[in-house]
């Protein structure tokens, strides 16, 4: 009965009730811990009655939805992870859900950051870059600004290049933080690190820690320097860009590639653009992008970065300025 169930799955019965939509922004408004534990809950209610359902939403003081509700298991979650989040930090955070939990790498996303840089600045590069993609971005972002500037760089570098790792590895270093942990108070490998997870972490640092990783990333591997530069500013990004800086941009892109770009934008991104344009032009691009029949998600990828590479351009010339790392302000 829903007497018997935790807040959790009350919360997670209530977000199916309500649908997709008004799950995602609920999503929206959950941090990353927050999201994977009610996600758990999630798969833990699979099959909801009616009447357990109406108990739940009565609590809530909201009118029940008609039916017995069924949760459509992984794909209902990752669809509404996907509508708040977007794709990869949605698979990210699904891969966490159902991955073998190691306690003591668990365990540090509890530690306060600067505990944590204390902790960890005299082990090996390669251990503190395994640790810091265990951690919730903001938290590592702010271990990384604190570690020593040489050895800044050295683990960033083997975050984004991290590979898969044997469970037995991973074991091994989480005993080891617990013994730590401890003492300071009183068949499958995994995945962890890559190019996104760095790209999250820069992404909280401020404007020179971020510049100085990466112009140390980009001397050892610039093809590597240029896909962290590209997580780190996606298409629908642009709607930071102030009015004036949005219609520099739209002089330079390519007429084929912005509808192509905008059938996988944002409603915000897409009105972005279209305000700012005439309202000949308006109507044309939308015209154009109606007549246009099905379009591939590549192609679509393709266009968006096509005008990405054209905004970084800009900004490097000096013409428009990006929202940066650490908070920065969008502005011409």
């Amino acid at each position: 009965m829903a007497t018997q169930l935790s807040g959790e799955q009350k919360a997670a019965i209530l977000l199916k009730a309500i649908g997709e939509d008004a799950a995602a922004l609920v999503m929206k408004s959950l941090d990353p811990k927050e999201i994977r534990r009610l996600g758990a809950s999630m798969n833990a209610t699979a099959n909801i009655t009616r009447e357990e359902e109406s108990i739940v939403i009565d609590e809530f003081e909201k009118a029940s939805a008609s039916g017995d509700v069924t949760f459509h298991g992984r794909e209902y979650i990752k669809t509404i992870l996907s509508k708040a989040l977007g794709p990869e930090k949605a698979n990210r955070i699904l891969e966490s859900m159902t991955s073998k939990v190691y306690p003591g790498l668990d365990a540090m996303k509890w530690v306060d950051a600067k505990a944590v840089s204390q902790m960890i600045k005299t082990e090996h590069p390669q251990t503190i870059s395994v640790i810091l993609a265990h951690m919730e971005p903001d938290q590592a972002g702010v271990v990384m600004a604190d570690l020593p500037e040489a050895l800044r760089a050295d683990v960033a570098l083997r975050l984004a290049t991290m590979e898969d790792l044997q469970p037995s590895v991973l074991e091994e270093l989480s005993e080891a933080l617990q013994s730590s942990l401890i003492a300071s108070a009183g068949t499958r490998a995994t995945s962890v690190g890559g190019a996104e997870a760095i790209a999250d972490i820069l992404t909280t640092l401020d404007k020179a820690t971020e510049g100085s990783i990466m112009s140390k990333i980009a001397e050892r591997d610039q093809q590597l320097a240029d896909t962290i530069r590209g997580l780190m500013f996606v298409f629908d990004d642009l709607i930071k860009l102030d009015d004036r800086g949005m219609q520099e941009l739209m002089k330079e892109v390519s007429k084929e590639d912005l509808p192509v770009a905008l059938r996988g934008a944002s409603p915000e991104t897409k009105e972005k653009f279209l305000k700012n344009m005439s309202s000949r032009a308006s109507e044309m691009l939308k015209d154009d992008m109606e007549s246009r029949g099905p379009v591939k998600v590549a192609d679509v990828e393709k266009a968006q970065q096509n005008i990405l590479k054209v905004c970084r351009k800009l900004e490097e010339e000096g013409r428009i300025v990006i929202a940066g790392a650490g908070g920065a302000e969008a502005m011409l």
